[in-house]
């Protein structure tokens, strides 16, 4: 009885080990998107005036910042009464998304797992606070919005309804 529950045991094992890369292929997220072109003055525009509208919608007052696909700043608005720190946030946040591909949310949840993940803490430029999204179009990062002023999961639904008025 011993040498079958060995047996059973050892198959289980092979069969376990031999899935595993398959299990791990099944876990990799996709790749991130290429970069594409940069964002247009009326792409720009028009993300703003989305973002604009969604932060007024919910009366809050924030600093949106749209950067290109290099990262270079196109487009920055501070609402009336919004701090004037959230200025810099706001294009820390934009550029963090288009550098490393990616919401800025990624990286603040890496942080929040502790462990080697705090080495992001050391990424020079980086802004890993929620609130930051690419602009993806066809495909490809053509720019990224970053906004700063209120709740970091509120200056994100606002980032997303500007990235998504150019889907």
């Amino acid at each position: 009885m011993i040498r079958v529950l060995r047996h059973v045991g050892v198959a289980l094992m092979f069969v376990a080990i031999a899935a595993s890369p398959l299990i791990a292929v099944a876990q990799v997220p996709a790749p991130p998107p290429p970069y594409g072109a940069p964002i247009t003055f009326d792409q720009a525009q028009k993300a703003m005036a989305a973002a604009q509208a969604e932060a007024k919608k919910n009366n809050w007052n924030v600093v949106i910042a749209i950067v290109d696909s290099g990262g270079h700043l196109v487009s920055l608005q501070r609402l009336d009464n919004t701090q004037y720190g959230s200025i810099d946030v706001a294009k820390g946040k934009a550029t963090t998304a288009v550098s490393f591909r990616r919401p800025t949310k990624a990286l603040e949840d890496v942080i929040t797992g502790g462990g080697a993940g705090l080495r992001i803490l050391k990424l020079e430029g980086a802004t890993p606070l929620e609130g930051g999204v690419p602009i993806v179009v066809d495909g490809k990062i053509i720019g990224g919005i970053g906004v700063s002023g209120v709740l970091s999961s509120q200056d994100a639904q606002i980032a997303r309804a500007g990235a998504d008025s150019l889907k």
